[in-house]
């Protein structure tokens, strides 16, 4: 079922403050095992960040700080002891083109704030870049990558998406979002809509991540309506996303059949402005 999360709605950290669960201890590997186990995590979440023209460079910067700062939020810290093994393990990398991809953070895992403070040091230490086109499929696939050749075994696998615009290039993103929900893969999405747009964007971006790029169990979409509310947005969607929580007050199911946007669109524009 896929859901939509409003950011006005109340953080989830009441409802995890005093949520201190127990760990459980990764079984000892056997003594004589040729291969060592994949590393028990609650979840592996892959963090697939726009990079596009359309970003400016100020939100590029603004985006780094809020997944830097999320990660080693209170917040965040304490949904770590929600799950079974009080553990995830991230990577973050930035997508344009169909094949412009270029990992920022290679897998980590994220146990407490020592390790979170790491993650968030590499975050905002590599250099901000932009680069052409938005390819929503390509970034999916890449992720659907990631996960297939790390050494972790989540109870879940989640794909984050945050992007401005649809996608306008590669093969279409339902092809790419259906594979990996196949494979029981969520997907997640950050629409950031804070930009007049202009005529390769669309107006109702949130309502095309919904029908169109988001799914599996649990997912959602979490829309950034204006420049301030950027690093909210990050903080709650990872506090979710790492928790595994959805909170009635603050979600409302999609119930639409079809799509009310053209999943083509963003191809359907790139055409009329560029040609075939």
């Amino acid at each position: 079922m896929r859901w939509y999360v409003s950011i006005g709605a109340a953080l989830i950290a009441a409802a995890l403050a005093g949520g201190d669960l127990a760990s459980v201890a990764a079984p000892s590997a056997p003594r004589f095992a040729q291969k060592a186990p994949d590393t028990q995590v609650d979840v592996e979440l892959v963090l697939a960040v726009d990079v596009s023209y359309s970003m400016d460079l100020e939100e590029l910067a603004i985006q780094r700080e809020g997944y830097a700062q999320a990660v080693t939020s209170p917040e965040f810290l304490n949904a770590l002891k929600s799950g079974a093994h009080g553990k995830v393990a991230v990577t973050y990398f930035e997508w344009a083109a169909a094949h412009d991809q270029k990992i920022v953070i290679p897998w980590r895992v994220i146990d407490g704030p020592e390790s979170a403070d790491a993650v968030a040091a590499e975050i905002m230490k590599a250099p901000l870049r932009r680069a052409s086109r938005t390819s929503i499929s390509g970034a999916i696939n890449f992720s659907m990558q990631l996960l297939a050749d790390n050494t972790y075994k989540g109870l879940r696998r989640v794909i984050d998406i945050s992007g401005d615009g649809p996608n306008n290039d590669g093969e279409p993103v339902v092809i790419a979002r259906d594979a990996a929900l196949a494979k029981g893969v969520s997907i997640n999405g950050l629409p950031v809509m804070v930009k007049q747009t202009t005529s390769m964007d669309i107006e109702k971006l949130d309502i095309y991540y919904e029908d169109c790029v988001i799914g599996g169990a649990g997912s959602f979409v979490i829309p950034i309506k204006e420049r301030v509310k950027f690093k909210e947005a990050i903080r709650t969607k990872l506090i979710l996303e790492v928790a595994g929580l959805r909170p009635a007050s603050a979600i409302i199911p999609v119930q639409a059949l079809q799509p009310r946007i053209p999943c083509t669109i963003g191809e359907q524009l790139r055409r009329q402005r560029w040609g075939p």
